[in-house]
């Protein structure tokens, strides 16, 4: 045997260490190249010289004036000129001419794209690249997320996705340390306790308020330590506000698509204009220097889809660099150099600081004193209710296609097809509804082929659950169109299954409501007996809806209990000839009465003699409780100056108060033993069924909701108003992504002095699953279906914004009015609002308190069963009954009440990856926000457990290897993760608000 070279041996040790450290089993370097990335390859500062770190960017939306597919490949430039291919070809080549050079990319769609294009031998190039830190990836998600209308699931499994993505591909070199987010429209708390929680240092946000951006400014704060969570523990973010948002100074753009000039700097050229750009140059840094605490400033160098001709870039920040650095020879004192986020962060870490400190969020947004992005909260939201429905039906795929006993050869395909939509569609101008038409109009289609895709998967899954035979085999398939009261399946079919399959980590109790002809039905449950069920009419203002291809004229409902968690229960429905009608089910009464009301034995909601909702009565006491539509005039103007700004897609302004939409409502009372219903008639673009089911505790208001009369030339903007005689003195309360709720104060921000000349729209905050008010007695909270805007514009007043329409763009780049059509005329849409009404926090002394009520119905709106359907043509009630798996439950126990099981999807090399949290803020429930603790393996009674290991919240890190860094007088210390669980026993604890995340083996 020669002589092993030493250089090949220290290799082999690093790539063996490497792959032990990586949590997917990914590649972690090239072959023969020695990683320098991280910190260590970062460029050394100078003391005592003002450090500025030239960071060479492109942001490049997934959609937005055109389709991904348009902006990845470069067509339709009649739009914009953009494509993302020739910027990563044209970087590529230009960082190999100089080892100095740096640039950094953010959007993993975007580069999975390309990086899959590319031979062997560029992949090879584009490794090296990463591992030497001259390519860095920044940020890593699948897109630049939005962060007022997504829930945090799916911010969390799209992050897990496009680092999943970074760590198989390029190792730990591959692994972001910061957060950039530079275009989203406001910031959310939750973003950023979730950036913390995935172990980044720090986070770099664009667009802050035009006044608490002045106001940092002048005081120096636009660097500070963001507390993002009121529950957990290190929560502390270091988090940079950029001067520019993410552009180049002025006169510093050197981009084919810019306008400045290049630095010119032939010595015979009359054109030479190096002593001005560099005087221009450090006048700006200074100036921006005084803004900032450190002898570090970061330069943005790049804009929207810049670098498609890298070199000019490139060519001219060289020289920039190069005559900048040539002055100190003449006592100047800037040192100016190519740079990365994270090493700004690196050199910012090392100063000994006391930072200013955050505990709110960056909402609400303006640009200007009459430009609230608060519009963008409600925007297309079909949209929205769509994306909240793919992730629903996401997590369900997940879970099927890792529980199924036989994994098909086709699942990691379709679910990469869902994963890559999701993630495209948290995009900060897909979910928001700031794309032009065309583009949304593409997401729809995006996501609905990827839903079909998984579709295949759950088909397979729950064939083989359900033991499927050579007599049987089901097309599960799930009612596309319920959202209007139409299903084909369920209309047409004299014998169905029907199996709700429960995504939570508890037993389940569900309504379901199936669109059928009218008839007579029976339903069976899996112990072949009857289950009580009733036939409500469809609203005739559904019945109307012209684009409606249904022969349904009624829904049939009963009721499904204990679905096991994780796991499915199954019913038999079958259409009765009128001789063999079953006394036991029953038939809904309709009526109206002079004195109006529905409810339970709970609660019941009354109505006035107008129609409206007037009262709610609880445990025999009455509270005034009304609730009206209402809309706002959008102010429309030219945009030439602030005060003619319109009202559009991305901001919110009313032209003047708002206006009822009737004083007189139509009414009709369905009543039956399942569920009583007062269906309501505003007129003929608004309607609504107010519904109490028996035994619930709360009240759900289903709005139909255009098309919005345009007619007058006016726009409008839809509210669903609720007015009670709760004392909020101006405070309510909002959710951050779905997760801890955030005090606000009406004409207030916690940071500043506010100067609010748009009272409405100033003070709409984003919901995302619920906004509350309360008193000293009493507290309602609404719980929506998807992202809206809300607010509470006077005491005891809550309102969400459920639908809007408007005739002008307001002119912040998407270049069209927010004026949707479908089917020839405006949009209709149609969605839900949970109501719940009880003491307040102060006041109960009970146990679950109100607010624990509402966080467990919270989740079940978000993720109640789906509902598959089947004819069973093949299948008779006897053979459902002898031959079919009617059940099953893959949790062998419940997870405790307020623990949820937040993702059960598979991994890599038969891997699983799950997700635990605990659901509850520290102080929201005496009982349930305790930390609590509970056995894997006792979960998992039906696996043996072979394997376990803690990752961070992305899956991209082992938890023991993770470390932040800690900044100001802490900054010598490493926060490492500390592990709770005991692997002895699979203990598993879990603090307020914690989510942990675990790569589990299953014994085969």
């Amino acid at each position: 045997m020669g002589q092993i070279n030493w250089l090949h041996l220290m290799l082999l040790l690093w790539c063996a260490i490497g792959s032990l450290a990586n949590p997917t089993g990914s590649k972690s370097s090239s072959e023969g190249t020695l990683p320098q990335c991280g910190y260590e390859s970062c460029p050394t500062v100078k003391e005592n010289m003002l450090n500025v770190h030239i960071v060479a960017h492109t942001h490049d939306d997934v959609g937005w004036l055109k389709t991904v597919d348009q902006y990845y490949y470069g067509s339709r430039s009649n739009i914009q000129k953009a494509g993302v291919q020739y910027i990563l070809d044209s970087v590529l080549q230009e960082l190999l001419k100089d080892r100095t050079r740096r640039f950094i990319f953010v959007e993993s769609a975007f580069m999975h794209k390309w990086y899959a294009e590319q031979t062997s031998a560029v992949q090879e190039t584009v490794r090296n690249l990463v591992n030497e830190g001259r390519l860095e990836f920044i940020g890593g998600a699948w897109s630049m997320n939005d962060e007022a209308a997504v829930h945090y699931q799916s911010v969390i499994d799209q992050f897990t996705w496009g680092l999943r993505f970074l760590n198989d591909t390029f190792g730990e070199c591959g692994r972001p340390k910061a957060g950039w987010q530079i275009d989203p429209f406001g910031h959310s708390r939750e973003q950023g306790s979730l950036f913390a929680q995935m172990g980044y240092d720090g986070l770099f946000q664009g667009r802050l308020d035009f006044q608490d951006k002045q106001e940092r400014i002048a005081k120096q704060k636009m660097e500070m330590m963001w507390t993002t969570s009121a529950s957990l523990e290190n929560s502390e973010l270091f988090t940079s506000a950029l001067y520019y948002i993410y552009a180049p100074p002025p006169g510093f753009c050197f981009d084919v698509l810019c306008n400045d000039d290049p630095i010119i700097d032939g010595p015979y050229s009359r054109d030479n204009n190096v002593r001005e750009k560099i005087d221009l140059f450090l006048e700006t840094v200074h100036n921006m220097s005084e803004t900032y605490l450190t002898n570090n400033i970061i330069l943005t160098m790049g804009e929207d889809f810049h670098y498609q001709d890298a070199n000019m870039w490139f060519k001219n920040l060289d020289k920039l660099i190069k005559y900048t650095n040539a002055r100190q020879a003449d006592g100047s004192m800037v040192n100016a150099f190519y740079s990365t986020p994270s090493c700004y962060l690196h050199a910012v870490h090392r100063e000994d600081i006391e930072w200013p400190t955050k505990s709110d969020d960056f909402f609400p947004y303006a640009s200007d004193p009459n430009a609230f992005w608060t519009g963008y909260y409600t925007s297309r939201p079909t949209q929205k209710r769509y994306e909240r429905e793919g992730n629903h039906f996401l997590q369900v795929c997940k879970q099927l296609s890792a529980i199924a006993p036989t994994k098909e050869s086709f699942y990691e395909d379709h679910l990469t097809a869902l994963r890559d939509a999701m993630g495209v569609m948290q995009h900060h101008d897909a979910i928001t509804g700031t794309e032009k038409q065309h583009v949304a109009d593409d997401y729809a289609r995006m996501l609905y082929e990827a839903i079909e895709a998984c579709s295949a998967n759950t088909r397979s899954a729950l064939n083989q659950l359900t033991g499927e035979r050579d007599s049987f085999k089901f097309d599960w398939t799930y009612c596309k169109n319920a959202n209007v009261s139409a299903c084909a399946l369920t209309e047409n079919s004299a014998n169905i299954v029907v199996l709700l399959y429960n995504p939570l980590g508890h037993s389940s109790s569900d309504i379901v409501r199936l669109p059928v002809k009218e008839g007579h039905y029976i339903v069976r449950n899996d112990r072949s007996q009857t289950v009580p069920s009733t036939l409500i009419p469809i609203p005739s203002s559904v019945l109307d809806l012209p684009f409606r291809d249904s022969a349904a004229t009624h829904e049939l409902v009963f009721p499904a209990e204990q679905i096991a968690p994780v796991g499915y229960r199954s019913f038999y429905v079958s259409k009765e000839q009128e001789e063999q009608k079953d006394t036991t089910s029953s038939t809904a009464t309709i009526r109206q009465e002079d004195n109006i009301s529905i409810g339970n034995d709970l609660l019941t909601v009354h109505f006035d003699e107008n129609g409206f909702m007037s009262s709610i009565t609880l445990e025999g006491e009455t509270h005034p409780l009304k609730q009206n539509f209402l809309f706002y005039e959008g102010a429309y103007g030219n945009n030439e100056e602030f005060r003619n700004r319109s009202s559009g897609a991305y901001i919110f302004r009313p032209n003047g108060t708002e206006k009822a939409v009737t004083e007189v409502v139509e009414i009709q009372v369905v009543k039956s033993e399942i569920v009583q219903e007062v269906h309501q008639i505003f007129n003929e673009w608004i309607s609504q069924v107010i519904r109490v089911y028996a035994g619930q505790d709360r009240v759900e208001l289903e709005w139909l909701v255009g098309p919005i009369p345009i007619d007058d030339g006016t726009g409008k903007e839809i509210v669903s108003r609720f007015e009670s005689n709760i004392a909020s003195e101006g405070v309510f309360w909002t959710d951050s992504n779905g997760r801890e709720m955030l005090r606000r104060v009406r004409n207030k921000r916690e940071t500043w002095d506010l100067d609010l000349a748009e009272p409405v729209s100033g003070n709409y905050y984003p919901v995302t699953s619920k906004i509350v008010i309360e008193d000293g007695k009493h507290r309602l909270a609404l719980m929506n279906d998807r992202a809206q805007g809300g607010s509470s514009v006077q005491n005891g007043q809550l309102e969400l914004m459920v639908h809007r329409r408007l005739l002008r763009d307001d002119r912040f780049g998407v270049g069209e009015a927010l004026n949707e059509t479908q089917f020839g005329t405006g949009l209709v849409t149609r969605g839900k609002i949970l109501l719940m009404f009880g003491q307040s926090s102060t006041a109960s002394s009970l146990s679950p308190t109100q607010a624990a009520k509402e966080r467990f119905a919270q989740n079940k709106l978000h993720l109640p069963s789906w509902i598959f359907t089947a004819s069973s043509k093949e299948l008779t009630l006897e053979g459902y009954l002898n031959l079919f798996e009617k059940s099953y439950a893959f949790l062998s126990n419940a997870l405790p009440r307020n623990v949820n099981l937040l993702t059960l999807e598979p991994w890599k090399d038969d891997t699983v990856l799950i997700r635990f949290e605990h659901l509850f803020e520290k102080t929201e429930d005496p009982q349930y926000s305790l930390p609590v603790q509970f056995n894997l393996q006792d979960l998992f009674g039906n696996v043996m457990i072979a394997n376990l290991r803690e990752t961070t919240l992305a899956g991209n890190q082992w938890k023991e290897d993770a470390q932040r860094m800690e900044y100001g007088t802490k900054r010598n210390v490493m926060h490492h993760s500390h592990n709770t669980m005991e692997n002895s026993n699979l203990q598993i604890v879990l603090k307020p608000m914690e989510i942990r995340t675990f790569v589990v083996r299953f014994e085969k």
